[in-house]
């Protein structure tokens, strides 16, 4: 086998996950009250409710909330190759919350990616883009954020080994990789178009996951959107790009704005980090913003060719006995929701031929799929979706390879066979 690349996709995901990327205050420094005040009670409550629409948006509370504990009280842990960081607590409490954080510390952490005290924030909260974010969305974010419960709980210090500890460091990363700026509409597209880029490349921070990183951890500005593997999570968000992988120049608008809105369309079902993603922020859009980000994401610029991810491949040999395998596990364990000619029942069970995830060059996110199962996220407009079991425990990794490999090569499916040594890698990878 020669390894070529390892970065892969799960059902057609379509924007990144913003509950990938912590959102990383440095907790601990209190100085002066203050508030985002409006006019009257009326206008507070509306600023609020704004507010509370706008941190959605941007999917707060799934880097800021630890499954089961307390709302935005922190302690998310996101490990790293430079360590574990971990997420601060931004509730209104004083003492270890940004309760004496003023707007205009906020907005600065915001933008400039500086905490209160002026030191410099860590890339991992996302001020790449929210430093897009208008200052009065900043200031109604603020209103709500002081407007929730305070937790007495520390904020947890990162764990980052050494010289990576250094904050002063990050000079030169801000250097190479940051560019301050709000957004600056462009005056010769549709104020619908406009409000999806303000969206998608500010409070979404779509980039950060369908962008690949360099070795610095700082985005490849080349391949903006053209797909990127989420190490911690051991997903790949596919590119944007191309329509090799989730390109969606040949999308209808109706079906990007209905797996954003709902987690599943006529063109596939989004799982692992994506479905997150719709579950804790997307489904709470309304449908004018919805409608106006899946207008962004049909006008981004498509490109012939995918990027080049890594796979682990097998022989020609091999891979034809595990095609020959695999159509009699498929026949077994799957033709009864995907059918056996591989079209599936949309949007309930999504077709597999002619699916984009199933034939990237990557295998990552299917392998994951079968091994692990999934669901799409539940929402207002599908609240009982129809899921997929987990085969971890009734396959082995060759026979898991095969089946694979037979839904990546059938029905038209342009694949490749995988191998047994990839789904050996990715079944002890954690689940999330």
């Amino acid at each position: 086998m020669k390894r070529k690349s390892l970065f892969a996709l799960s059902a057609v995901v379509v924007v990144a996950a913003a509950a990938l990327v912590p959102v990383l205050w440095s907790g601990g420094d209190n100085l002066h009250n203050g508030t985002a005040m409006a006019a009257t009670p009326a206008d507070q409550a509306a600023l609020i409710k704004k507010g509370e629409y706008l941190a959605r948006a941007g999917d707060c509370i799934a880097c800021h909330t630890v499954r089961g504990g307390k709302q935005f009280a922190g302690g998310l842990p996101m490990a790293t190759p430079f360590g574990t960081m971990f997420t601060p607590n931004i509730t209104p409490d004083d003492q270890f919350g940004i309760g004496k954080w003023t707007q205009d510390d906020f907005y600065r952490a915001m933008h400039t990616g500086r905490s209160k005290d002026g030191s410099l924030l860590y890339p991992g909260f996302p001020f790449t883009s929210y430093t897009k974010v208008t200052r009065a969305d900043s200031d109604a974010i603020y209103a709500y954020l002081r407007s929730v419960t305070p937790v007495n709980v520390a904020s947890r210090p990162h764990e980052l080994k050494f010289p990576f500890n250094q904050r002063n460091m990050l000079i030169g990363w801000r250097t190479l990789f940051f560019r301050e700026g709000e957004y600056k509409a462009d005056p010769t597209k549709s104020v619908e178009w406009n409000r999806g880029a303000y969206l998608i490349e500010g409070l979404g921070h779509c980039g950060m996951c369908h962008t690949s990183i360099n070795a610095m951890g700082g985005p490849v500005n080349s391949a903006a959107f053209a797909g990127g593997l989420i190490p911690l999570q051991n997903w790949y968000a596919p590119s944007l790009t191309s329509n090799k992988e989730a390109g969606l120049g040949d999308w209808e608008t109706k079906d990007i704005a209905d797996l954003l809105k709902t987690g599943v369309s006529n063109r596939g079902a989004v799982f692992g980090p994506m479905a997150e993603v719709v579950h804790n922020s997307l489904q709470y859009m309304s449908d004018e913003d919805i409608n106006a980000m899946a207008t962004y994401l049909k006008t981004i610029p498509q490109k012939s060719e995918a990027p080049e991810p890594l796979q682990l491949e097998t022989s020609e040999k091999f891979g034809g006995e595990l095609l020959k395998q695999g159509q009699k596990i498929y026949a077994d364990n799957c033709a009864k929701c995907h059918a056996e000619n591989g079209l599936g029942m949309p949007p309930s069970f999504p077709p597999l031929a002619n699916n984009q995830s199933i034939q990237m060059p990557s295998a990552v996110n299917p392998i994951r799929m079968v091994l692990n199962g999934g669901y799409p996220p539940s929402t207002e407009a599908n609240p009982h979706p129809y899921g997929m079991p987990p085969f971890a425990q009734a396959l082995s990794n060759t026979e898991v390879a095969a089946v694979v490999t037979y839904i990546r090569m059938s029905w038209g499916n342009h694949g490749t066979a995988v191998s047994p040594q990839q789904v050996s890698d990715l079944r002890s990878a954690p689940l999330d």
